[in-house]
């Protein structure tokens, strides 16, 4: 039987071994595989271009420290096209030099490498990890929690130096913040997980492991049907006449505030379009202020979501979310456009602190629309199933979903009275005890 050979499968088998001297046309030459290959140099004893399957080319150094039995090392020289062939057979003969001066240069870059700072770490974490791999809110709150909190009280201290104690003084003086003190501490965990994949630290050195958290309180809430008209009173209100604002008339500048009749706030129609859109959808906050026309189909009834929190996703609209929808203008690429041009809205604090003020809703946050739209769904009248709701909400996992459910008061004082009538029923049934017997 007769092998065949594609020509890219020949390059490699003759270019993996040894070529003659490594030159710029055999190195621009070298074609990408299934599997990484290294195309040797014959010259220089080690030296060589290593070749991934994504096309990548590196120049590489191997040698063996000291005495034969020893194990192989491995150096990266630099890429192909950012440092030239002769470059890299340069900086090549220079670590071959130092070896044959006793030292390894290998070992001593990674012990340099593990002994980095806190803050060393955690620049490149955020750059090389939450940068690419995360949503950018998320990183953005990664950066803020790990600078703002970890990194005074850890930042100078090496890696290898931080324990669990470090860790314990830290999240004991955050205990102001639970919530906070929490998030760093699994921060850190991530930070040290993180740097055990890149041999900063040894594998499962991990001084946030078995540092008890804060007990945090559960922060959901959720609206009955009165407090949901009186939302709705509110925001009719602060788009057409406006809402009532007091003035401190003791403060000195007071004398330049508008006159008693004329102290309202008027509230844009595209900030109460996004509440309203908010309570009629259960969507999350950016997956709203985000939405770019191009996302929306009326005609369907469907909003195309690229890119939510757990990717692709489709939101179904119901008439009212249609009808919001409609009575906006287009005013540019976004439904809710920002202050500055070909931006989104960026959030909706100072119409949500208004409106929320004026009905007598203090506390509660946009993100409480959400549950309370999940309430709404599983509630007496409507009894949806959790599958059902999981995928309006978006949510990947029924766990999930679960945790947004929540029973209001009403709904358990029905079931109460249900439970104590058949009881009491029961109970009022007359027996003759003496024939029981």
């Amino acid at each position: 039987m007769v092998t065949q050979w594609s020509p890219a499968r020949l390059q490699v088998s003759l270019l993996s071994r040894r070529c003659g001297k490594l030159t710029k046309r055999i190195a621009d030459s070298a074609l990408p595989n299934v599997e990484r290959y290294t195309v040797w140099d014959t010259q220089l004893p080690g030296f060589g271009l290593r070749v991934s399957p994504s096309g990548i080319k590196t120049f590489t150094l191997r040698y063996r420290p000291r005495h034969r039995s020893d194990v192989k090392r491995y150096v990266t020289l630099g890429r192909h096209g950012v440092i030239t062939v002769e470059e890299a057979r340069i900086e090549a003969k220079r670590i071959l030099g130092q070896v044959a001066g006793g030292k390894d240069p290998a070992r001593e870059a990674k012990s340099a490498r593990r002994d980095q700072s806190v803050a060393m770490a955690v620049a490149s974490f955020l750059e090389e990890h939450a940068r690419v791999k995360l949503k950018p809110g998320t990183a953005m709150s990664y950066r803020y929690a790990l600078e703002r909190h970890a990194l005074p009280k850890l930042g100078r201290l090496k890696l290898s130096e931080v324990d669990r104690s470090d860790l314990v003084d830290l999240h004991t003086s955050l205990a102001a913040k639970p919530y906070m003190a929490n998030y760093v501490v699994t921060l850190i965990g991530s930070l040290y997980s993180w740097a055990a994949t890149k041999g900063l630290v040894d594998e499962g050195q991990n001084p946030a492991r078995r540092v008890e958290r804060f007990r945090e309180k559960r922060r959901e809430r959720f609206l009955n049907y009165d407090e949901f008209a009186r939302l709705g009173a509110a925001l009719r209100e602060a788009e057409t006449v406006g809402i009532a604002y007091d003035v401190d008339e003791s403060r000195p500048t007071s004398k330049h505030a508008a006159k008693p009749e004329n102290r309202r706030t008027v509230v844009s129609a595209e900030a109460v379009g996004a509440i309203r859109l908010l309570m009629v959808t259960g969507s999350r906050l950016r997956e709203i202020l985000h939405l770019r026309w191009c996302e929306v189909d009326l005609s369907l009834g469907l909003l195309l979501l690229p890119d939510s929190k757990t990717g692709r996703k489709t939101i179904v609209l119901s008439a009212p979310a249609i009808e919001i929808l409609s009575g906006l203008g287009r005013n540019g690429e976004y439904v809710f456009p920002g202050t500055k041009e070909g931006n989104p809205r960026r959030d909706l604090k100072r119409p949500w602190a208004v409106v929320t003020k004026r009905a007598d809703l203090i506390g509660l946050r946009l993100h409480d629309l959400r549950h309370s739209f999940a309430s709404v769904a599983v509630g007496k009248e409507l009894r949806l199933g959790l599958p059902v709701l999981g995928q309006l909400l978006g949510h990947s996992q029924a766990s999930t979903t679960a945790r947004y459910v929540h029973l209001g008061d009403e709904p358990l004082r029905e079931a109460s009275e249900a439970i104590a009538a058949k009881i009491t029923g029961a109970m009022a049934n007359r027996l003759d005890l003496t024939r029981e017997r």
